[in-house]
């Protein structure tokens, strides 16, 4: 059986364009189911005995390279998201939190996101991550970069650690959709014993179902953590 009950899941979203073309839809349409997807697993999350924090990879330092008019088209989106949300933040009791070069958004953006964590600052039954303009190794070199600033000369893995955007407990458990095998740059330090399950659901597609069977696998694995 699982040492601990699961706590922090974490999850890349992958498969909207695939989920689009198989239907013969936009690519924005297909952000857009991903979008819905999101509030589902969400209010699971929230739902959830165990779970305190559920991370999303909602858009990478590498997403910049898509389409001008798709990353426009996210940008909004994404705001939209935000704005439409906030009832089922209060009523699920859902802290919202983003990580990420936030500096880069516009400042309507970034005011919508402050707005959002400003307001939902006191709820406590599922912390919500959104990894908005995010790299696992920009965190890293950002952290080590404060703590030079401070004076540090040698630091030590704890310290690193609460340098991170992400001081909270560490992956239990990390699911990405749609069949692809990598990291992407994700949650690189907070990933170091986590488990993974790889499962072929494009991201429109995946549910609280197939969630709550991925959850049933991982309390019966045996988290050794480097030991017997």
């Amino acid at each position: 059986m699982s040492n601990t009950p699961i706590k922090h899941l974490a999850i890349i979203m992958d498969g909207n364009g695939r989920w689009a073309k198989n239907r013969g839809l936009s690519r924005t349409k297909g952000h857009e189911a991903g979008a819905e997807t999101i509030r589902e697993i969400t209010t699971y999350c929230a739902s959830h005995i165990s779970i305190e924090t559920a991370t999303f990879y909602a858009f990478s330092t590498e997403n910049w390279k898509r389409p001008k008019l798709e990353v426009e088209f996210l940008m909004k989106l994404l705001d939209s998201y935000l704005k439409n949300e906030l009832d089922t933040y209060q009523k699920h009791g859902v802290r919202f939190k983003a990580i990420g070069c936030l500096h880069q958004f516009s400042k309507s953006l970034q005011q919508r996101i402050a707005k959002t964590e400003e307001l939902t600052k006191t709820n406590t039954n599922l912390t919500q991550i959104l990894a908005l303009n995010y790299g696992g190794r920009s965190e890293i070199t950002s952290a080590v970069n404060k703590l030079m600033a401070e004076g540090k000369t040698s630091v030590t893995e704890k310290e690193i650690s609460a340098a991170l955007q992400t001081p909270y407990t560490d992956i239990d458990l990390l699911i990405r959709t749609s069949g692809e095998q990598r990291l992407s740059n994700f949650l690189l330090w907070q990933l170091s014993y986590s488990e993974f399950n790889f499962t072929p659901t494009l991201w429109p597609d995946f549910s609280a179902k197939e969630l709550d069977e991925i959850i049933l696998d991982f309390e019966q694995r045996n988290r050794r953590f480097g030991g017997v």
